[in-house]
């Protein structure tokens, strides 16, 4: 059925974008009768949600922050220096640590999870995210109604790895930033894992070592919990921000479980690539615009 579906992407990728627009404003009452009317809303949510809450990668806010590595190894955002092979681990460190402080532990620019907390913190809610950047949390979203499915910049793990724990690094973390000087970190707070003592690594699914602790495991369990319980009732699924990266972990699932179930109703929030499948067409509300934006309509 997924694979079928997907197919169906590209006709309903090529609309009228007069016709969109025109219904742009129908679709946003709609969307805010479902929020009302829907037993349970679970929310998808994608790097487009915190683009628009100013967690940007590039440009000026890069260009603050990371002026000198630009300057030297001439990145154009911050992914490219985070995939770079530097020659040190202090200089590693001293990178990642500012990398790491800026996306995790300072808010957003924008109040955008603050205003989604609001639309649903009154009803059964539940959020799937691929985003680390822990914003739900700061927001105020009950921990125990989220699954960070990829990880979290907060937390360390050992890069074998040779145990499947994993460590809070905000301490760590902010005295590299404070103490690390000419691009690089004192020697003694390159972090190593305490049963092994091989380099530390951040706990992001990138590779097969990607470490799914005791926490994961039962923040999945939360969310299966979610889904035995509402999936196949008046359930509203709230995709924000969610691209192609992997369609599998929210988006394709999002498409399944509302074409198997009528009483479900799916929508997107996305700024250029709000699509669905024919097959769920007429149960789907899809809005192209700035996620902020749209939720302030809501």
């Amino acid at each position: 059925m997924i694979d079928r579906m997907a197919l169906g992407i590209t006709a309903s990728r090529h609309r009228n974008p007069l016709t969109k627009e025109m219904k742009k404003s129908e679709k946003i009452e709609r969307l805010c009768t479902m929020l009302e009317k829907a037993d349970a809303i679970l929310i998808g949510a994608g790097a487009g949600l915190s683009t628009s809450a100013g967690f940007t990668y590039s440009g000026e806010r890069f260009q603050k922050y990371f002026s000198d590595f630009i300057e030297k190894y001439h990145f154009q955002n911050m992914y490219e220096g985070g995939f770079y092979p530097f020659e040190s681990l202090e200089e590693h460190w001293a990178y990642w640590s500012r990398y790491i402080y800026i996306n995790r532990y300072m808010d957003a620019p924008k109040p955008v999870y603050e205003k989604l907390f609001d639309l649903v913190k009154d009803k059964e809610y539940f959020v799937l995210t691929t985003n680390v950047d822990h914003c739900f949390q700061k927001a105020g979203f009950a921990k125990e109604r989220l699954f960070y499915t990829q990880g979290d910049y907060g937390l360390f793990q050992c890069s074998e790895p040779c145990h499947d724990r994993t460590y809070d690094n905000e301490e760590t973390i902010k005295k590299m930033v404070e103490q690390q000087k000419d691009m690089r970190i004192p020697t003694e707070l390159i972090p190593h894992c305490p049963i092994c003592n091989k380099a530390m690594t951040m706990n992001l699914r990138a590779d097969n070592t990607f470490v799914q602790d005791s926490g994961w495991e039962l923040h999945a369990g939360y969310y299966e919990q979610f889904l035995n319980e509402y999936g196949q009732g008046n359930l509203l699924f709230l995709e924000l921000g969610v691209g192609y990266n992997t369609p599998g972990i929210i988006k394709y699932p999002f498409w399944k479980i509302t074409a198997d179930n009528p009483k479900a109703v799916y929508a997107c929030i996305n700024y250029g690539e709000a699509v669905c499948p024919k097959e769920i067409e007429k149960q789907s509300i899809c809005i192209e615009g700035d996620i902020g934006e749209v939720l302030q309509l809501l």
